[in-house]
């Protein structure tokens, strides 16, 4: 028998046994309608996101298409990176599509490349700058390096050799490995050129 399709008389408990309902107390009962109620509404909610979110995407795609078109062109590729602004400037919505990113087996070069400068620099070196360094290779709690701490060190003017290899390494390492499409939505803070975000987050309204 389905676990969803309960004996009649009976309730399914979380180790998968039927249980009498005169053996459930009311509040338990209560509990479990309250819980099965709100799931059931989450669902919901989720799924109109969900449809609103690819209609939303469709239709900015659409309107591209379209005001490529005024000019006798096509858009080619994947839309992304753009910004519509309602008549009055009191809303827009931005449409953008994030690169995601990994390291190649380069980046051990380049790491232990900048291992080599900290190791020759320790004499002459902050203990603040190789801390920064080296904190820029740490992971988290599930092993993933942190790409934005990695990709700042090319913006320091280090002249060492060593360093520069290090850096070029870093660079030539990057692969693009997928994308990621956004949408948000904003209206202007009145009186104000500022504008808020209109939040879908559920933890945030």
């Amino acid at each position: 028998m389905s676990k969803n399709n309960a004996m009649p008389g009976f309730m399914l408990n979380a180790v998968g046994h039927y249980v009498p309902e005169s053996m459930v107390e009311p509040i338990d009962k209560q509990r479990d309608q309250l819980v099965k109620e709100l799931l059931s509404k989450a669902t919901d909610v989720k799924s109109a996101l969900v449809e609103f979110k690819n209609s939303a995407f469709a239709d900015i795609a659409a309107f591209i298409e379209l005001s490529a078109e005024e000019y006798n062109t096509k858009v080619g590729g994947k839309k992304g990176n753009v910004t519509l602004y309602s008549f009055d400037g009191q809303y827009k919505v931005q449409f953008a599509v994030a690169e995601k990113i990994k390291f190649d087996e380069r980046l051990q070069v380049a790491k232990n490349l900048i291992d080599e400068c900290i190791k020759a620099w320790s004499e002459g070196s902050s203990p603040e700058i190789q801390v920064l360094v080296q904190s820029a290779f740490e992971t988290d709690k599930e092993g993933n390096l942190n790409h934005g701490r990695i990709l700042s060190l090319r913006r320091y003017a280090i002249k060492d050799e060593r360093w520069q290899r290090a850096m070029l390494a870093i660079s030539e390492s990057i692969q693009v490995v997928g994308s990621k499409q956004y949408v948000r939505f904003y209206q202007r803070r009145e009186g104000t050129d500022q504008y808020d975000a209109i939040s879908l987050d559920f933890a945030s309204v």
